[in-house]
């Protein structure tokens, strides 16, 4: 089954779940603020998207980090950051159990 990773109040992610529910896919959701990102998760992710990827730098999250965490956000620092703050999470993202989408624009689960 897939999983929709989200932030319920995310319009982004309203919609992607719109798409998902009106293609009658079979899905669950995730919510990273109620849920939380695991160790274990996030490397599940990184196995198939990049981190820097991953990483949501117009989120609010990041925009309240220390200036230090923003300018010195590398690979490791990210995954530290994104582990700290699950809301860092690039979303919605879509692990189809083959695939992890990335972020939602119209048409992007047509082939699904």
């Amino acid at each position: 089954m897939m999983t929709l990773f989200v932030i319920k109040s995310c319009d982004t992610c309203r919609r992607a779940r719109k798409d998902l529910e009106a293609r009658g896919l079979p899905f669950q959701t995730h919510d990273l603020r109620d849920d939380g990102l695991s160790a274990a998760l996030l490397e599940h992710f990184l196995e198939q998207v990049p981190v820097m990827t991953l990483l949501n730098k117009r989120s609010t999250t990041w925009r309240n980090l220390d200036e230090a965490d923003r300018t010195n956000a590398d690979a490791n620092r990210a995954r530290e950051l994104m582990l700290a703050h699950p809301t860092l999470l690039k979303r919605p993202l879509l692990d189809t159990g083959e695939a992890i989408l990335v972020g939602y624009r119209d048409g992007d689960y047509d082939t699904l």
